[in-house]
């Protein structure tokens, strides 16, 4: 550590035997980085539990007669579902069933042969703004436009070589086109609204667990993914809704109370849960590309050794990347001993470079550390931080 300078600090601990190992400039802020993900995730999985699920569902916004004619518009209403798109991007990005052909499906299914108004696209579970503080709350190049509604990452195309200027409008046109394919005929174009009070649940299509979110999003250290679920993490769980009895009509939509979610309230309520395992931090995003997420490696690595007795500790652990084998480690400690013993989120901004994580050691104790390196150059501190890595493997 002496070599990564003053602006750096790191922390370990034996949590088996609740001994502290190491500890260089520990009570120090330093930036973060991606290693804001795990105040991120942990919060969002012991929010939402590791088997929820963001739900997307398709309203009618008016009376179906006996024909199949739905007078009044169909809407579409994001639940914050990072992983919503068309078949061939979700099978190739992130699997699951989030698919728009699959909410066509099911409009088609409940007896919908022809919409008299528009395919109306809903991101009001979110606040309009496209991204967080680094990019002035705009889209961010290493993010893409957030929205409630999101749809293929935002892309604009199969090549990803341009974001959409208008989310909910682009979904609302997908599924205009996806209906037709089903046979159902929509007389005017795809627009923009909020889902009215009493609409009638149509169909829904479910995200992968959260479980699989978080590692979706730790493994590769998806940005995209993280500010999602920080938009998410504010807006709450969304309410079930049960198939009612056979021959009962699905209760009418009711607009939550508080419906936005934000990226400022989503990074409060990170702050909060880290506080109750006694880890402190100061937070601003989801992902860790502003300079202003914060903390001590002390306070990193109580929050990792305070999390371990939560029911989801086991999603968000394996979420992380394995050292020498996936993610963004699987090129690091390939040979030594940390290789497959360690399990650690990086982090990586222009002259930041962080590892925090676990170290399973040859003694059989678990080991919890955090490296936040600031001032430094990332490659040689990456190198640094494996050293580190591979003495507490040998530890005991």
């Amino acid at each position: 550590m002496r070599a990564a300078g003053g602006a750096s600090g790191a922390y370990a601990i034996d949590a088996t035997h609740d001994r502290e190992l190491f500890s260089w400039n520990s009570s120090s802020r330093r930036i973060l980085a991606s290693n804001t993900k795990l105040f991120t995730l942990s919060a969002a999985l012991d929010r939402f539990g590791a088997d929820a699920t963001l739900p997307t569902r398709v309203y009618a916004g008016g009376p179906i007669d006996s024909a199949g004619v739905l007078n009044g518009n169909l809407y579409l209403r994001g639940g914050g579902d990072p992983t919503f798109g068309d078949t061939s991007f979700v099978r190739g990005h992130t699997g699951g069933d989030a698919t728009v052909e699959n909410l066509a499906k099911a409009v088609a299914d409940a007896g919908v042969t022809q919409v008299n108004g528009h395919v109306v696209g809903d991101e009001s579970l979110f606040d309009s703004l496209r991204g967080g503080p680094d990019s002035g709350f705009g889209v961010s190049f290493y993010v893409g436009p957030l929205s409630a509604l999101s749809f293929d990452r935002g892309l604009a195309n199969a090549r990803g070589t341009a974001f959409q200027s208008n989310p909910p409008k682009f979904a609302a046109g997908k599924l205009d086109k996806a209906l037709s394919k089903q046979g159902v005929r929509v007389r005017r174009s795809p627009g923009t609204g909020a889902t009215p009070e009493g609409a009638t649940l149509l169909g829904e299509v479910d995200s992968p667990p959260m479980g699989r979110l978080a590692t979706l999003t730790a493994k590769e250290s998806d940005n995209y993914f993280a500010e999602m679920l920080e938009k998410d993490l504010a807006a709450g769980p969304q309410p079930a809704l049960p198939p009612p009895p056979p021959g009962q009509p699905l209760p009418g939509f009711q607009a939550p109370p508080n419906p936005q979610g934000t990226t400022t309230k989503g990074a409060r309520a990170a702050i909060g849960f880290a506080k109750t395992v006694g880890a402190r931090a100061r937070l601003v995003d989801g992902s860790g590309l502003a300079r202003s997420d914060q903390a001590s490696p002390r306070d990193v690595a109580a929050l990792l050794d305070g999390i371990q007795t939560r029911p989801w500790f086991a999603q968000l652990s394996s979420a992380l990347p394995v050292a020498g084998r996936d993610g963004t480690l699987h090129d690091r400690m390939r040979h030594g001993a940390a290789r497959g013993r360690c399990q650690a989120k990086t982090g990586t901004l222009s002259n930041v470079s962080a590892l925090s994580g676990y170290c399973q050691a040859r003694s059989g104790d678990t080991v919890v550390f955090s490296i936040l390196m600031n001032r430094v150059a990332p490659f040689r501190a990456r190198k640094q931080q494996d050293k580190i890595a591979e003495a507490l493997v040998k530890y005991g």
